[in-house]
C-alpha cells in the first residue's frame, strides 16, 4: 500500500505561532475576492470567490477552528456564498473592524491570541495588529503587508484564502488525517 506525505511545507515559527488559533477572521473584498467590484446594469455587485478558498474554509470547520468573516460591504451574493459554506459569524457593513471581531469573540468564549485575520487593506490594520496570527494576500496593502506575519503566494480571490487555512490545519495537527480522508 503506497502512502503519501503532505507535500505543503511551513516554517515551523510560522506554525508555533499559529498553533493556538481557534477562530480565523477573514476580509472579503480582496481575500475572499479579487477586490474588483463589478456592477451590473441595474447597479448590482457581481463577486467571483475561489472553490479553494471555500474547501478551505469547509475543512477548518472540520478541524474545530471557526471561520469568521468580517466586511466593509453587504450584498447579495455573499450572503449567499457564505450560507453555502456554513459560516455563522459574520459581521456585514462595518468598517471598523476591531469591535466587530471582538463581539465574535465574546460569543464564542475566546481571546485574541486565539484569533487570527486575513485582511489586504487600512481597514484590516487595528485588527491584525491585536490577533496572535496575522496574514495577508500577497497583493495587499504595502502597510498590511508589513505587519502580517504571513504573507500569502496566491493573491486574493485566488486561493489566498486557502494557504491561511491551510497554515492553520498544519499548525493544528488536522492536516495529514483530513488529506488522509481524501485519499482513501
Amino acid at each position: 500500500m503506497h502512502t503519501h506525505t503532505p507535500a505543503l511545507n511551513f516554517e515551523p515559527a510560522l506554525l508555533l505561532r499559529a498553533q493556538g488559533v481557534r477562530v480565523a477572521f477573514f476580509d472579503v473584498d480582496g481575500v475572499l475576492t479579487d477586490g474588483g467590484l463589478l456592477f451590473t446594469e441595474s447597479g448590482e455587485t457581481i463577486k467571483r470567490f475561489s472553490t479553494l478558498d471555500g474547501h478551505g474554509l469547509k475543512l477548518l470547520q472540520k478541524a474545530g477552528i471557526t471561520p469568521a468573516v468580517i466586511t466593509g460591504r453587504d450584498s447579495v451574493p455573499l450572503r449567499v456564498r457564505l450560507k453555502a459554506l456554513g459560516i455563522t459569524h459574520v459581521r456585514y457593513g462595518t468598517e471598523d473592524k476591531a469591535p466587530a471581531a471582538q463581539e465574535i469573540l465574546n460569543e464564542l468564549g475566546l481571546t485574541w491570541s486565539q484569533a487570527a485575520h486575513m485582511g489586504d487593506d487600512w481597514p484590516d490594520l487595528a485588527v491584525m495588529k491585536r490577533v496572535a496570527f496575522a496574514c495577508a494576500p500577497t497583493n495587499a496593502h504595502i502597510e498590511v503587508k508589513a505587519i502580517a506575519h504571513y504573507v500569502t503566494q496566491r493573491e486574493g480571490g485566488d486561493g489566498a484564502a486557502r494557504e491561511l487555512c491551510d497554515l492553520l490545519l498544519v499548525a493544528s495537527g488536522r492536516y495529514a488525517a483530513l488529506l488522509k480522508e481524501y485519499l482513501a
